[in-house]
């Protein structure tokens, strides 16, 4: 494979994966966010706070990605036993099968000379029905569905444990006094950026995302700062 076709694959599978990039960096930020405060708000030493969050974070990672997963693989399952259901319903009644399609078709804005053609067609072999249900179902289906759930769930794992690290690196580099307000200002950040990711996914206010994503990790937050508190 050339490096152009290589570079175009990773696109496209991001682009398929793009809400679970989102959703595994709000909960890795939010999550490590609140362990990584609770625990400095406790220790002595930054230490303390590398080695739980960046556990913690990859702890977290592999859960979601294994979830992420199990997930798709579950819904596509059900998808196939529900293709199964509609043929095996077809086969039982073939021409209740045709009149529910032709009652679908008269909703649909076709004109009544395509619906009769196709009415024609179907009567002679209503076994095609499953199939063309099946076909209009795949085509609603967005690229991110059709992808395997192997792409998802590592694209699921590398945003997560990116998200979940993002709070645990200022006690890396910097003293703990330091790291603490670096820390904030470049969650919050992330936090804004996806805020605005959620809004693009949902269709929703970017603002009221926003204020959302915000205040959920606030809470989360203040949560693990006040757990901290009084454990230490």
């Amino acid at each position: 494979m050339s490096e152009g076709s290589f570079i175009s694959c990773i696109k496209q599978s991001l682009a398929a994966s793009y809400g679970e990039v989102v959703f595994g960096m709000s909960d890795g930020t939010v999550s490590i966010l609140g362990l990584v405060l609770g625990v400095a708000a406790g220790a002595d030493s930054a230490d303390a706070v590398v080695l739980a969050g960046a556990t913690g974070a990859i702890a977290a990672s592999v859960s979601m990605m294994a979830g992420c997963f199990m997930e798709i693989e579950s819904e596509r399952d059900e998808e196939e036993e529900e293709n199964q259901e509609r043929i095996a319903a077809i086969n039982k009644n073939p021409e209740g099968a045709v009149s529910d399609l032709m009652g679908l078709l008269q909703n649909s804005g076709l004109s009544q000379q395509t619906i009769n053609f196709i009415h024609a067609d179907i009567s002679k072999n209503p076994a095609t029905i499953s199939g063309l249900e099946i076909a209009i179902a795949a085509s609603q289906k967005t690229i991110g569905q059709k992808t395997s759930p192997v792409i998802h769930s590592i694209w699921m794992f590398l945003s997560d444990l990116f998200a979940g690290l993002t709070p645990v690196i200022p006690f890396v580099l910097f003293p703990m006094h330091t790291a603490w307000i670096i820390c904030i200002v470049v969650t919050a950040i992330l936090l804004l950026l996806l805020g605005i990711g959620r809004a693009r996914i949902s269709n929703r206010s970017p603002v009221r995302t926003v204020m959302e994503t915000m205040g959920i990790a606030l809470a989360a937050a203040l949560a693990g700062v006040f757990v901290g508190m009084m454990l230490s």
